[in-house]
């Protein structure tokens, strides 16, 4: 029986280098992967061998016939990815997926030192692929005391199996010439310049931390959030922490469809006490008991075909909420499905066909299509949101506590690098950074805002490869400061609460802890608790700080 993959897959592609048959696809070295909502396993070419399932970082890929109910329309997803051969199976290939080739490092003398600005998968992807070269170093700053940034804040807390990427990283975090500098800001506390004179090169894989702003009348109203507010605030962010959030409305109206949109519509919509065994920060869950939200509109611009979120996600949000259509977008759907679409809007269609506008007590997510935000009605807290139907102007107003907004992220500039405000990004070429020699960047700041976790590993690799190119060929000089000990001790006396891998293994177990064995862990979301027990970790001993003082 062949293995089927699921909703929670990331596009790591590790699973595709594991197969023995190449038969995941589409493969990183294929165009379509840049744009794919997830990887598909071909039935009539996988030899039930189980390569893929070790190999996959999120616990995506399962035997057919362990599928649970709600995991069962991925049986027929993946085989509408590859041709018809009526039932006939293909013969075995020994044509493997080509493995990218790691850089080989060529330059003799000082080996390889990068800082990576940034932990989340882009940084931790970039250190990997960094160190598959024998004696380079690599240094990670983050400015929170916890790494790996939006899988820790930004995945849904009912969503685990995403999270399971963190071991992949943790795995990293331990390999021999990783080092972490954690609760260290670049720009406050060490500057871009003084990282140039202790690494050869500087690579910032700081995302998109900002949202787009939506401009029209009655933003500025108690009430009025942003989705990416929202899923940091309930996943225990600590800049979030105190957000005013109030579910004491019947009514929540979100902007925008996308994949993030529909996690905070989820949340808000789910049973407390099934949050309650999950990693949800206790404050968010606290607030969530006592909501009186009843339904959460999902609103988009453009209609049904032009939804943005993924199939996989629209799967697996109907298996288990109550989604509504009204008459007025179940005759969209009916319109769209009229129409000539590819293979994956088609199957977005045909489940919104499948939905009704039915009452009940049930909390319900309602979709909304070809509404355009007019202004927000309030007198200092927001008491509705007015649309016009896109395209006309028909008036369509939603009585609301609360309004999210949901529509892209965009990155914020970095502190002496050059910055594209308009696509929110820093101007590179392929990963070099313009006219800034030894700078780098990789993932959403390279980029923008596109593609899922996994995407971040073959855009990594490929700034990675530029590095090392541009290292073996002198472009890179060596830093003034080659002592790792110079480093920690300037890091130290900027920061004297640095948090190292030994405290973040103390924070990391002791959430854990706190989790009983019934949540997966229960967060620290404040900073001074996570430095205390940080500060509890074992330190170096004289004899581990006499080896990194005459190691280079």
């Amino acid at each position: 029986m062949p293995h089927i993959i699921t909703q929670s897959c990331c596009s790591d592609g590790s699973c595709v280098y594991a197969c023995p048959v190449n038969c995941i696809h589409p493969s990183p070295d294929e165009p379509e992967f840049a744009s794919a909502e997830m990887l598909y396993v071909d039935p009539d070419a996988c030899v039930d061998c189980g390569a893929c399932v070790s190999a996959c970082p999120v616990g995506a890929i399962v035997p057919d016939s362990k599928l649970v109910p709600e995991q069962l329309p991925f049986i027929p997803l993946n085989r509408a990815y590859y041709p018809d051969r009526h039932g006939q199976k293909v013969p075995p290939t020994s044509k493997l997926a080509p493995v990218p080739p790691a850089p080989e490092i060529q330059r003799g003398g000082m080996p390889l030192t990068v800082a990576i600005v940034g932990s989340g998968p882009a940084a931790m992807y970039a250190a990997d692929e960094l160190l598959t070269q024998h004696g380079v170093r690599v240094n990670v700053f983050e400015k929170l005391p916890t790494p790996y940034g939006l899988v820790r804040a930004g995945v849904a807390p009912d969503h685990p199996h995403t999270k399971k990427v963190t071991k992949l990283f943790d795995t990293i975090a331990n390999e021999a010439g990783f080092t972490f500098y954690l609760n260290v800001e670049v720009g406050k506390h060490v500057s871009h310049a003084e990282l140039l004179q202790h690494h050869h090169a500087v690579l910032y894989a700081v995302g998109a931390p900002h949202d787009r702003r939506l401009d029209i009348d009655g933003m500025d109203n108690v009430g009025v959030h942003t989705a990416t507010e929202l899923v940091a605030w309930y996943n225990g962010h600590p800049d979030f922490v105190d957000l005013p959030v109030d579910l004491s409305c019947e009514r929540v109206v979100l902007v925008g469809n996308g994949n993030v949109a529909m996690d905070v519509a989820r949340i808000l919509t789910a049973d407390a006490d099934e949050l309650a065994r999950t990693d949800i920060a206790d404050h968010a869950l606290a607030v969530l008991r006592e909501s009186k939200v009843r339904e959460v509109i999902v609103a988009a611009r453009r209609g049904p075909a032009d939804s943005a979120f993924t199939l996989p996600e629209l799967i697996g949000l109907t298996a288990h909420r109550s989604v509504v259509l009204d008459e007025y977008a179940q005759g969209l759907v009916r319109e769209d499905l009229a129409g000539e679409h590819d293979e994956l809007t088609r199957n977005k269609l045909d489940i919104l066909a499948t939905l009704s506008d039915a009452d009940g007590d049930e909390r319900r997510i309602r979709l909304a299509y070809r509404l355009t935000p007019k202004r927000v009605v309030g007198d200092g807290r927001v008491q509705a949101v007015e649309f016009v139907r896109t395209g006309t102007e028909e008036t369509h107003r939603f009585e609301a506590g609360l309004l999210a907004t949901s529509i892209g992220y965009h990155g914020r500039a970095v502190p002496d690098l050059p910055f594209d405000e308009k696509a929110g990004v820093v101007p590179n070429d392929d990963g070099r950074v313009t006219d800034c020699p030894g700078t780098y960047v990789a993932g959403w700041i390279k980029r923008g805002p596109t593609g899922f976790i996994g995407t971040n590993k073959s855009c990594a690799q490929h700034t990675v490869h530029q590095l090392v190119e541009d290292f073996n060929s002198g472009a890179l000089a060596d830093p003034a400061h080659r002592h790792r000990s110079e480093l920690q001790r300037l890091a130290r006396e900027r920061q004297p609460q640095l948090v190292d891998l030994a405290g973040w293994h103390a924070i990391d177990a002791a959430e854990i802890a706190r989790g009983a064995g019934v949540r997966p862990r229960d967060k620290f979301t404040r900073i001074a608790p996570m430095l205390a027990v940080a500060a509890t970790a074992p330190r170096p001993t004289w004899r581990d700080r006499l080896r990194e003082a005459i190691t280079v």
